[in-house]
């Protein structure tokens, strides 16, 4: 099929060219083929406009970070976050959700960097990385599988459900708030199964409750917040401070993970630069959604000549990349923290009540519901609502991308037997991934879920920037990272990776630094 975009449509629904037929390749890292070389595409070739204005910017080309960000939006900010803050103030707590939101943005970067140059998602691209794809393909689907299967996002937004539907929070051990979370879970099935594409069938529902979720919220704020603790809240997060006084490792390291996204795990999402056309993505393919063309998605990457109009291609896909990560994702990251950390502060001071685990999703809610009255609880357990099932949308897909790409690419007789169409595990992968995080459900409460999800993500960052480096030091010479952005990857791992090993030694015995 022609390469033409269709400028009918926001993101084009044709698959890409057939795999690229070139007498040149590149050789990157181990255990994997050879990567093509090729020309990269223009982004009016890939968006179907003729110019990139900023209309053509938001309308076209702004899509994957959205999507990080409807999960960033989520466990860390309304949860986390707001029972740090209720429990110990802004001062010690909010500058480590700025550095954390910092470093996982340049960390993004860079993962993004590895799918726009060679159109391979990050899960297939380990695999490259000694000793081979035998040991870092199934070793990263299962570190993205144990650390969030347990499911936390989709057990509080189970019980912000139950809330709005009884108008009160649910008591302890109850079963419905689950089977609300389970039947969230069935909606995500259905969204993704709806779509033509997948990923642009997560990015309009994220702008419609992502944009609902920080207007709400803002409105929230400027009503009823008063302007002391906005300012403590913005004071907080500018200024340096100890951890406070009783604040544990498991919590400071489950803040510092999952403030913005995931920490060491950011990567899980970042293939969606590849279904979004970005770069050498465009030439690789996209998951399609049940409504959608059968599209063939590659079993290994694409990249381009170093030459000078590759050079200047690269230039403008790497500022549409940096456009889409640091004005969506890290903008909307901290707003998106500091308004429910704001408003719980707030809810602490009028209700004089202590924030715990088995509180938090609806703690706001029935503060509010005491002191402003019945129309403000519901608001404010909508927002609760539609922050978590933000999470629990892009979460939930993004385990069962990762392991669809991952096996996709690493087997010749699982491609043939899927017939091209990778369609064919993804979706009954999802249902068998449902019926699993349905029955962990049961077994912890909805934060403590969160809490280890947190801090599994940690983990992440003692290994991924190291083979990010590996990686990106090894794309043609116009898409690699200049030596700061090393010293950064070294940052997330110093960061990110004392919080895990903190967060390790606290579970096991003593903790290596107490607060």
């Amino acid at each position: 099929m022609p390469d033409t975009p269709d400028p009918t449509k926001s993101v084009p629904d044709e698959p890409p060219s057939s795999p690229v037929s070139t007498d040149k390749s590149l050789r990157l890292g181990v255990s994997r083929p050879d990567l093509p070389v090729t020309d990269l595409p223009t982004p009016e070739e890939v968006f179907g406009v003729r110019r990139i204005g900023p209309k053509e910017l938001f309308k076209y080309a702004v899509g994957p970070s959205l999507i990080a960000l409807g999960i960033s939006i989520g466990s860390g900010e309304w949860l986390l976050g707001p029972q740090a803050v209720g429990q110990f103030g802004f001062e010690g707590v909010g500058w480590v959700i700025v550095v954390s939101a910092v470093l996982q943005t340049f960390y993004n970067i860079e993962c993004s960097r590895y799918v726009v140059a060679t159109g391979e998602v990050p899960v297939v691209g380990w695999g490259r990385v000694p000793p081979g794809w035998m040991l870092w393909v199934p070793l990263s689907v299962l570190i993205v599988i144990f650390s969030f299967i347990v499911g936390g996002w989709a057990a509080s937004a189970g019980q912000g459900l139950y809330a709005l539907v009884h108008a009160e929070t649910a008591p302890d051990g109850a079963e419905e708030p689950r089977l609300w979370a389970i039947a969230l879970l069935v909606v995500v099935f259905l969204i993704t199964a709806a779509a033509r594409r997948i990923s642009r069938a997560l990015e309009l529902a994220n702008w419609i409750m992502v944009g609902t979720i920080l207007v709400g919220l803002l409105l929230m704020c400027l009503f009823i917040v008063p302007f002391g603790i906005w300012w403590d809240g913005i004071k907080g997060f500018v200024t340096p401070a100890a951890p406070p006084d009783g604040i544990t490792a498991t919590q400071l390291g489950g803040l510092a993970g999952f403030t913005a996204l995931a920490s060491g795990l950011n990567w899980y999402v970042m293939g969606h630069y590849r279904d979004k056309g970005y770069g050498m993505g465009h030439k690789a393919g996209f998951l399609s959604g049940m409504r959608g063309t059968r599209v063939q998605v590659l079993a290994s990457g694409v990249t381009f000549p170093d030459d000078a109009k590759n050079r200047a291609l690269w230039k403008r896909w790497y500022r549409l990349l940096l456009t889409d990560m640091w004005g969506v994702f890290f903008v909307g990251a901290m707003v998106g923290m500091l308004l429910p950390t704001i408003l719980m502060a707030r809810a602490v001071e009028i209700s004089g009540q202590e924030v715990t685990q088995a509180n938090v999703p609806t703690f706001v809610a029935s503060a509010l519901d005491a002191e402003y009255g019945r129309w403000l609880f519901y608001i404010a357990l909508l927002m609760g609502v539609l922050v978590l099932f933000s999470t629990q949308l892009g979460i939930f897909e993004a385990m069962v991308r990762v392991t669809t790409d991952a096996a996709h690419a690493s087997s010749p007789r699982l491609r043939a037997l899927l017939e091209g169409d990778p369609r064919r595990f993804y979706y009954p992968f999802m249902l068998v991934l449902l019926v699993i995080i349905g029955i962990i459900l049961h077994f912890a409460l909805p934060v403590s879920l969160v809490q280890w999800s947190a801090n599994m993500s940690n983990l992440g960052a003692l290994i991924y920037p190291f083979m990010l480096m590996y990686l990106n030091s090894r794309l043609p010479r116009p898409a690699r990272p200049r030596p700061w952005h090393y010293v950064i990857l070294v940052l997330n791992f110093l960061f990110f990776g004392f919080f895990f090993v903190n967060f390790i030694a606290d579970f096991v015995g003593d903790p290596l630094v107490t607060f």
